[in-house]
């Protein structure tokens, strides 16, 4: 290319006007993200407002339900933004996703509740979910692509690294907004509509993300494609029905995006909720621990990514993925044993155990109006609610659930009285029913597990978007490596919340929910150990 042999060093732009492109992008896309995983933050106030009453674990895994929804429909936004980026332009393209997630936030701040409008509440913010979901499915690999696009050929890995960075960056803001809300107002008006505020602050970050984006300047790769007019009139037939580069799509998802997804979720979302639900560490305390963690570690994103452009993409990815799969059951036990020493201490010397027909059990992974919850989903509940685990004990159809705490014996689990039947037991067999003592928490520690996590999240997540670019050529990129990432990302990793929260209540242990990343993540190393190669010194401009 005459551009990239005048500028030298493999450039195609200026360095002036690549870190502009990269501010530039990263900063809208830490906007999208923030307005995305506002709903994950909030869901444990706001779950309870939008299902009926009934069980608290159930509206929980109903909020799940629609924070999975928007991931399931991420990959249907890569191939309709996808396609419409490779005809028609990165800057275009994900101008009008932008608008789309940032609108549809706005609105959920707007939203009425059950109690105001029934079954049309949590309807209507499924509708918006899967509208935040479509726009991030073509955000991600525009802002990726256009950066790429715009970096020398020794470089890519560190410039697009500054937008993995924005993911984290974004939960990061969206924390120390709700911190923020939270610290102005008491618990109850929080939880009655203070929750709103986040969602309608991103009216202001949605205007000033426009704003920059469209300053910013057509890709000079695509540019120069379209001039020479090879770009592709079928971004979607050759992307996914032609060889090799399905083939290679497939590979993507396996070998890389699916394992980089679990640990990603595992090691920022699942971490928070494990903290609050499981742990019962004040909500502020898990934000400023989690926060702390992502300042530590974001700058190992970029890290990752410089150390990709010399020694390559793919090893790093799998090396995470790797340390992740054999280092996550004892790093949770650990965190259990530094930030709740007391629970820690009643589960051992405490024999619990639900016994019970099987076959009055039900799993509600979302809650609707067929939903009827049996004596043995509400002991269940309340058991997980407490953060306890317990032993399932098959009994004979017919007879009543027992409950067994130590030595004592509780029978039957009614709506009325059971709740306190139990609390009332779990009480005398010293259950600390406070929550984690903020002075038995070994800060320092807990901190340490946390910012272990997210070295985790940068190996897999620093280096993946150079190497998705990489392995497409560029007019079918924007398309081609879209669906693999927000299938990795999108399905397997943000099923995760609601896949683990319902193994864990299946399975009665606090940490039978790991079981589901250590998988993906071992079956990602496999593949991608044997069937993929690294990109870093792929020529883009060819």
């Amino acid at each position: 290319m005459a551009v990239a042999a005048a500028l030298g060093e493999g450039r195609i732009v200026s360095r002036q006007e690549e870190r502009r492109v990269i501010f530039a992008s990263s900063l809208g896309t830490v906007f999208e993200w923030y307005d995305f995983y506002l709903y994950a933050t909030l869901a444990p106030f706001f779950a309870a407002l939008f299902f009926p009453p009934g069980n608290a674990t159930a509206a929980l895994l109903s909020a799940f339900v629609a924070y999975a929804a928007g991931f399931l429909v991420r990959p249907f936004g890569a191939l309709v933004f996808g396609r419409l980026g490779d005809l028609v332009g990165r800057k275009y393209t994900f101008l009008i996703t932008i608008l789309c997630m940032g609108g549809s936030t706005f609105a959920v701040g707007l939203l009425p509740t059950f109690s105001a409008v029934g079954w049309l509440a949590p309807s209507l913010m499924l509708i918006l979910r899967l509208i935040q979901g479509l726009a991030l499915g073509g955000e991600y690999g525009g802002a990726a692509t256009y950066v790429a696009e715009h970096a020398p050929r020794n470089g890519r890995g560190y410039a697009t690294s500054w937008i993995q960075t924005t993911a984290t960056l974004g939960f990061f803001l969206s924390l120390g907004i709700i911190a923020l809300c939270r610290t102005q107002m008491d618990a109850k008006t929080f939880a009655d509509w203070g929750w709103r505020v986040p969602f309608l602050v991103s009216l202001i970050l949605l205007i000033f993300s426009v704003y920059i984006r469209l300053k910013l300047n057509e890709s000079p790769l695509f540019r120069q494609m379209k001039e020479e007019g090879k770009g592709s009139s079928s971004p979607l037939t050759d992307s996914f029905f032609r060889y090799p580069n399905n083939r290679y799509v497939l590979l993507a998802l396996l070998g890389a995006t699916a394992g980089q997804g679990v640990v990603w979720y595992t090691g920022q979302f699942y971490a928070l909720f494990f903290l609050t639900i499981t742990l019962k560490l004040n909500y502020l305390s898990a934000y400023a621990l989690v926060g702390l963690s992502l300042l530590i570690g974001t700058p190992m994103f970029i890290f990752f990514g410089w150390l990709s452009d010399r020694i390559g993409r793919l090893r790093i990815i799998l090396a995470g993925c790797l340390i992740a799969a054999i280092t996550y059951f004892p790093l949770f036990a650990a965190l259990t044993h530094y930030v709740n020493p007391e629970l820690e201490a009643f589960q051992a010397r405490t024999k619990l155990s639900v016994t019970v027909d099987p076959a009055t059990c039900n799993i509600h992974v979302f809650v609707g109006p067929w939903s009827t919850f049996s004596e043995c989903d509400r002991a269940k509940d309340a058991l997980t609610k407490a953060g306890l685990s317990f032993e399932s004990i098959d009994a004979e159809g017919g007879k009543p659930i027992v409950i067994q705490i130590g030595d004592k014996k509780l029978e039957g689990f009614d709506s009325k009285t059971g709740q306190a039947r139990l609390d009332a037991a779990l009480k005398e067999a010293g259950y600390p029913s406070g929550g984690a003592n903020p002075a038995k928490v070994n800060w320092f520690m807990a901190e340490l597990i946390l910012v272990i996590f997210l070295i985790y999240v940068t190996m897999v997540y620093g280096p993946i978007a150079a190497f998705l670019v990489e392995l497409f050529p560029t007019k079918i990129r924007y398309t081609s490596m879209s669906l693999p990432y927000h299938i990795g990302n999108g399905w397997f990793g943000g099923m995760l919340p609601l896949l683990a929260t319902a193994l864990v209540a299946w399975k009665g242990d606090i940490y039978f929910g790991l079981w589901y990343p250590i998988v993906v993540a071992v079956m990602t190393l496999v593949i991608g150990f044997f069937f993929l190669h690294d990109t870093k010194d792929v020529d883009l401009t060819e």
